[in-house]
């Protein structure tokens, strides 16, 4: 966790990758001349200058045949394997603030080439340290969990900092392979990264994306940024033809796209073989210990879900006044409103919404956002999308932002900054071997956040088309969220399980299963044509392992636990803080457990699909 950053998703933010000034919004530009046209954190509270962080990343390679020096002795005593335990944890923590160093200068402008080879350094370095650590899996899993339990009981630091990953590699034990096998692994990591590369080219250098003339007049090039910036447009022939346009574009190189992402698929096979898994699900779920059940329960209630959704479909229609409904149609906001917000207004708004959390939890958050620690606008150069990047553990977290002056600029805010404090109360509980939380959970704090600001707006909105607009957003969100996290979830599954039965794999095949999943999601009166289903080429998430799931069982819980802060008071707050709190210490399913919430029964996600339809019956009620 502490060298990856925590992502956004990118549909909700402005897109900042543009070739100049000019092309960004009036507010946006404004910003620029005021001042704004450089990275506003201090990242010299990382390293003072780029000679510092070269000696530091130097340091961590001349650091590194010294972890090598323990292979083979773990055995000898707790004091050895507690030498070797810190030894590896103070290096990683370095390359760690090394990496974030790195990464967060080559987002402030990706055009700068010497921020993208350090970058780039900063990775070969990442790789190394795992071809020196490549054998201490293989030995802890060697010498047994009786002898390491042994050795926690006399090491206080084992005990304190160590003894939760010692035992989770022992209860992985079956899938761990002989030290000459962890190495091999290690340094296959690099090539078998390759599709998603070739991926990555493909959409951003290699496709001629077109242009299209809208009927405003305005051009626009359709590659993905253009694509979000325009799939809204108040015109509903301009989204057609943007649409039609855009997956058109993609079609054309559907075969060299889904040759990557097959290749990828293969690559999953090979690991899951090779570390004796049943199934690529198995493999991927067992690293944070998360049963197959939670997966497989999430797409069950979703699917039972779905009569809301396309209920949710009908009010779209309804509520544009459209005489049919398309796929084209989703993204337009149902109601507009004609609000902005400053950077100043989205802090004071966002303290104001979380203060069921408590005093100090706002107290805290106050004095972080007070600080240099985010990028907020979009500008020239600058890397799109929005996250959270808590790499540098002994200074504090970064964000990274591209606001736009919307209400969701806001919501975004409020999102990352619950990334943030879920990091920084986290770090403050727990050791660095354990403020590390899973992926699993750590949407859970910024979905919160996001909720919470939901129920703020609603509270002081004062008139039909305020509750309407906000009722409008938390809907789509949910949509966005919940449901189609959980269909890309249902793909990714279907693709795992046609790549491990030998099935053949090409584009085609891959956009003839998510056309099924798509059509089936949105509904006999959702008009999808079937040139749009190679939507699955778009999605960079079926690149990361099952990673979308997570999105839809977080705002699950997320929403989950707003509510049981709003109905409990001060003592469900604190429950759910200490969630956070708990950072890695435990299983991040066993984690939400002591909160209150299983999310291994399909409690939270039928009691999200309640809670949407309860939002629908609000929203028509004040239709009429």
């Amino acid at each position: 966790m502490s060298m990856i950053e925590i992502d956004r998703r990118s549909a909700l933010t402005l897109a900042a990758i543009l070739p100049l000034a000019a092309a960004l919004p009036a507010w946006a530009q404004q910003a620029v001349s005021e001042g704004a046209d450089a990275a506003a954190w201090d990242l010299s509270e990382i390293y003072p200058s780029v000679a510092a962080w070269d000696a530091a990343r130097q340091a961590v390679l001349a650091e590194m045949p010294k972890l090598t020096a323990y292979k083979g002795r773990l055995g000898e005593s707790a004091a050895v394997l507690t030498e070797a335990m810190v030894g590896q944890s103070d290096l990683g923590k370095t390359a760690g603030r090394v990496y974030t160093y790195a990464s967060l200068s080559g987002d402030a402008d990706v055009r700068d080439a010497a921020a993208q080879e350090r970058l780039g350094q900063a990775r070969d370095m990442f790789t190394a340290y795992g071809e020196a650590t490549a054998w201490t899996a293989p030995e802890i899993v060697a010498l047994g969990r009786e002898k390491v339990e042994g050795f926690i009981a006399q090491s206080p630091v084992l005990k304190e900092r160590f003894a939760f990953g010692l035992l989770d590699t022992i209860r992985q034990a079956e899938h761990v392979l002989s030290p000459e096998g962890e190495q091999i692994m290690a340094s296959a990591s690099a090539p078998l990264a390759g599709p998603q590369e070739i991926r990555s080219q493909l959409v951003a250098a290699d496709i001629p994306w077109p242009t299209v003339t809208l009927s405003d007049g305005r051009t626009q090039r359709l590659d993905d940024q253009g694509y979000t910036l325009t799939r809204d447009a108040p015109n509903r022939n301009d989204r057609k033809k943007v649409f039609d346009t855009f997956w058109a574009a993609y079609n054309q190189y559907r075969s060299s796209l889904g040759a990557a992402l097959a290749s990828k698929l293969k690559a999953d096979v090979f690991n899951m073989k090779a570390r004796g898994y049943n199934s690529s699900l198995e493999m991927f779920l067992d690293g944070p210990n998360v049963p197959a059940g939670v997966y497989r329960a999430l797409v069950a209630e979703a699917n039972a879900g779905l009569p809301q959704l396309h209920r949710y479909f009908d009010l779209r229609r309804r509520m544009l006044n459209l005489p049919d409904m398309a796929y084209y149609d989703i993204y337009p906001p149902l109601v507009s409103l004609d609000k902005t917000f400053t950077l100043d207004q989205m802090r004071t708004t966002v303290l104001e919404a979380v203060q069921p959390l408590g005093r100090e939890y706002v107290a805290k958050l106050a004095d972080a956002t007070s600080k240099k620690w985010m990028d907020p606008f979009p500008r020239p150069g600058k890397a799109s999308g929005a996250y959270m990047q808590p790499g540098a553990y002994d200074v504090h977290p970064y964000l990274l932002l591209n606001l736009s002056n919307q209400y969701d600029g806001m919501t975004t805010y409020a999102h990352e900054w619950g990334h943030a404090m879920h990091s920084l109360l986290a770090k403050e509980a727990q050791p660095y071997d354990l403020s590390g939380y899973a992926t699993f959970i750590a949407e859970i704090a910024s979905t919160a956040n996001e909720q919470l600001l939901f129920e703020h707006m609603m509270k002081q909105a004062k008139t039909r088309e305020e509750k309407l607009f906000y009722l409008g957003q938390q809907m789509e969100n949910i949509r966005g969220t919940f449901f189609r996290q959980a269909m890309f979830a249902e793909f990714e599954l279907k693709l795992h399980e046609m790549a491990e039965a030998g099935e053949g794999l090409s584009g085609k095949r891959f956009s003839d299963a998510y056309y099924e999943l798509v059509t089936r999601y949105h509904g006999p009166n959702v008009n999808i044509p079937e040139p749009y289903a190679v939507e699955w080429a778009y999605i960079p998430h079926f690149y990361r392992n099952f990673y979308v799931y997570q999105y839809a069982t977080s705002i699950s819980a997320g929403v989950a636990f707003a509510r049981k802060i709003e109905q409990g008071g001060a003592a469900e707050a604190e429950r759910y803080l200490n969630v956070l709190r708990a950072g890695g210490s435990d299983y991040p399913v066993e984690i939400l457990k002591k909160g209150g919430l299983d999310m291994t029964t399909p409690d939270p996600y039928r009691s999200l699909v309640a809670g949407f339809k309860d939002i629908l019956d609000q929203a028509e009620a004040l239709l009429g």
